[in-house]
């Protein structure tokens, strides 16, 4: 079986584990603040807030921007259900807005119209959530620009992203945003095994979410009640969670990060090496902006035919090569039709939805197994 994403592990990253399990910190230990300072040093952020998956890291960057019962988020129908919960975590309304038929990311001009009648009817959203696919960046400048005509804050779900960059800034930069999250599962760029990590250059809100991470807890004298209590005292100041990493997946992502580079290197020369292949057959890559460099997280294509969709990825699972298709539409689940949401809602995104296939791409992948998954392809699709 070839399958569609595998993470790379080297006897470096096993030693930085062992290390670990060897030591007087397993978790709450020095690992955690090592990593948080590579990937914020990496990305340019000022701060990095590590926890134990994005879907913890979308929730509390929520929450630290002030989501609540009344408010509204918006983001892409085409995403990981992740992306549109986490304001229901925080007892506020969702809603969607349309993609870009070329590169399944949030539309810009979608984006406005959508704001523009929300206006007329006092129904703006407080945040916005672009999702950056594939590791492939939204139009971020429009994105922002629009956030200060309209007064909306933003998250960047880099999920898919880290090692990219947007112009001349590295996502998780938050240059045109107040948040960004990455995602550490095991298929993305790196891994921690699970985990995720919020990076931001708000001191406040940096602060917020280490709060909440860790069941609101604080023990800054600067800010409890009773400061002249001993060592032992803490306080609650909010009401958190246990969303906090461990040193042993902090340990395995701080590893990974010497090799982020060259991870994305390879990604991207891979998907050179499909694109020159894939050239004469009846599909479209998925590729990102002109003005971006793309993590290239995930390989998609858009079939010409979307009605040989199902049969191509039938045939080709069965010949173990195991393709994927991301994402079914978020407004689509049957959770969230039960809120009111229905069919041909983001016409674009469900479109675009009927005719995606993921092709296997991850760092172990070789030019042969390419040509497999080609040639096998082109059999299906001719």
């Amino acid at each position: 079986m070839i399958p569609y994403g595998r993470q790379d592990i080297d006897q470096a990253d096993i030693d930085a584990v062992v290390s670990v399990l060897q030591s007087n910190w397993l978790t709450q230990g020095p690992a955690v603040p090592a990593f948080e300072k590579a990937v914020a040093g990496y990305c340019g952020a000022e701060f990095a807030v590590a926890v134990n998956s994005a879907t913890s890291a979308l929730h509390i960057a929520c929450l630290a921007l002030g989501v609540g019962p009344g408010d509204s988020v918006w983001t892409s129908p085409v995403t990981f259900v992740a992306s549109a919960n986490c304001a229901l975590y925080c007892g506020a309304q969702v809603d969607f807005v349309d993609v870009d038929p070329a590169t399944g990311n949030m539309c810009p001009q979608a984006l406005a119209d959508k704001l523009a009648v929300a206006r007329q009817q006092g129904r703006l959203p407080k945040v916005v959530i672009p999702v950056h696919l594939c590791g492939h960046s939204c139009d971020m400048q429009s994105i922002s620009r629009l956030a200060e005509e309209f007064g909306f804050q933003v998250i960047e779900d880099a999920s898919h992203g880290i090692g990219g960059s947007y112009q001349d800034h590295k996502l998780g930069s938050c240059y045109y945003s107040d948040i960004t999250v990455f995602s550490f599962h095991p298929v993305k760029v790196i891994t921690s095994a699970e985990g995720g990590m919020a990076t931001t250059n708000t001191p406040e809100l940096a602060e917020k979410m280490a709060m909440l991470r860790s069941h609101g807890i604080t023990k800054d004298a600067a800010v409890m009640l009773r400061p002249d209590e001993g060592d032992w005292y803490y306080e609650q100041h909010g009401l958190g969670f246990n969303y906090r990493m461990t040193d042993i997946h902090a340990a395995l992502g701080l590893s990974q990060m010497s090799r982020l580079d060259a991870f994305v290197a390879k990604r991207n020369e891979l998907a050179a090496d499909y694109r020159l292949k894939l050239a004469s057959l009846p599909l479209k890559l998925v590729e990102p902006l002109s003005n971006s460099f793309s993590a290239r997280h995930l390989m998609m294509v858009r079939l010409d035919d979307s009605h040989q969709r199902r049969s191509v990825f039938d045939a080709m699972r069965a010949r173990q090569i195991q393709v994927h298709v991301h994402y079914f539409p978020v407004h689509l689940q049957p959770y969230y039709l039960s809120l009111g949401f229905k069919a041909d809602d983001f016409p674009v995104a469900e479109e675009f939805y009927s005719c995606i296939l993921t092709l296997p791409l991850y760092p172990g992948l070789n030019t042969g197994d390419i040509h497999r998954v080609v040639s096998t392809l082109s059999r299906l699709v001719m």
